[in-house]
């Protein structure tokens, strides 16, 4: 079983609406108008995952603490609020270090997420296909590597037993060259899969290629059913789909194969690209990209006021 199977997976989002509160900083890098911007789109992952945003905080910096992401006074806001309001998910706008998290959740002592891990938790509950799901697994250990320390003691041990434990080797190293193996072998796999898909590219003969591209949530899904007369998943959330899908279509008497890409989003973490390189390539290899463009994410969704901090 693969990291995404254990225990309901690491940080994963409960089935049930969870009330939430998302924190981002406005720094020399990032203005105002952008983080507010950020936050809103954070507000849509964590809708997309089962929760409500009650309130947002936001500080104004010159970067993240590097214990508590915000300064002491704003933490100590946060937390009244939490227990003042029953929130039960605290999520962050910006990667959390192993001891960010650690520190934020004893103070808070409610869940706490960063970007990344809510992104995966939505990937994980999204993904369908064999292909995908070992997407997935590959960028959930890759977010996990260089979080072991303190993170958990106890990974199911895949391999090891008698005599495949080193002299003197620690837990915390023994679950840092497993989750290293399991990360080389969902690389092999998918290379295999991507030698697969190759082929089958090959064996489509030449009919113009088109990508449906652009951010996720513009509408490629549907435009894809509208076009191609199919029944491909489309939802008013946010990675609807996580697989690329393929179908020919003919409008005037002309052929053409028509392609569903997976979407993306604002500050998407570099390694969750590159596990979806293979996807990507059906982006690569097409003749014509048709761009989607988001128009503001709150566009056809109810609006739900909440105060700002």
């Amino acid at each position: 079983m693969g990291l995404i199977d254990d225990s309901k997976r690491i940080n994963e989002i409960d089935v049930q609406e969870e009330r939430a509160i998302l924190v981002g900083l406005i720094t020399p890098q990032q203005g105002e108008a952008k983080a507010k911007e950020y936050l809103d789109e954070l507000e849509f992952l964590a809708e997309t995952a089962g929760a409500v945003t009650v309130r947002t905080f936001l500080q104004r910096c010159d970067g993240p603490n590097s214990t508590s992401y915000v300064g002491k006074g704003k933490l100590e806001e946060i937390v009244a609020f939490v227990e003042e309001n029953d929130i039960s998910l605290v999520i962050f706008d910006d990667d959390l270090t192993p001891k960010q998290i650690a520190f934020i959740e004893k103070a808070v002592k409610v869940k706490t997420l960063d970007r990344t891990s809510l992104i995966l938790d939505i990937f994980a509950k999204r993904a369908q296909t064999a292909s995908a799901k070992m997407q997935v697994e590959l960028a959930q250990y890759q977010y996990l590597l260089p979080r072991l320390t303190g993170m958990w003691t106890h990974l199911e041990r895949q391999r090891g037993g008698i005599g495949m434990r080193g002299p003197g080797e620690t837990q915390i190293e023994t679950d840092r060259r497993i989750v290293k193996t399991k990360i080389s072998l969902l690389k092999e796999k998918l290379a295999q899969l991507d030698k697969q898909k190759i082929t089958q590219r090959k064996n489509r003969g030449k009919l113009t290629r088109i990508a449906l591209v652009g951010y996720t949530n513009v509408g490629k899904s549907t435009l894809m059913n509208v076009l191609s007369k199919s029944e491909v998943f489309a939802e008013n959330k946010l990675f609807a789909t996580l697989d690329t899908t393929v179908r020919k279509v003919v409008i005037s008497n002309l052929p053409f194969l028509l392609t569903d890409t997976v979407g993306f989003i604002r500050k998407l973490p570099t390694h969750l690209v590159e596990s979806f390189k293979s996807t990507l390539d059906e982006v690569r290899d097409s003749d014509i990209l048709v761009q989607g463009y988001d128009h503001g994410l709150q566009q056809d969704r109810p609006v739900h006021p909440r105060p700002q901090g």
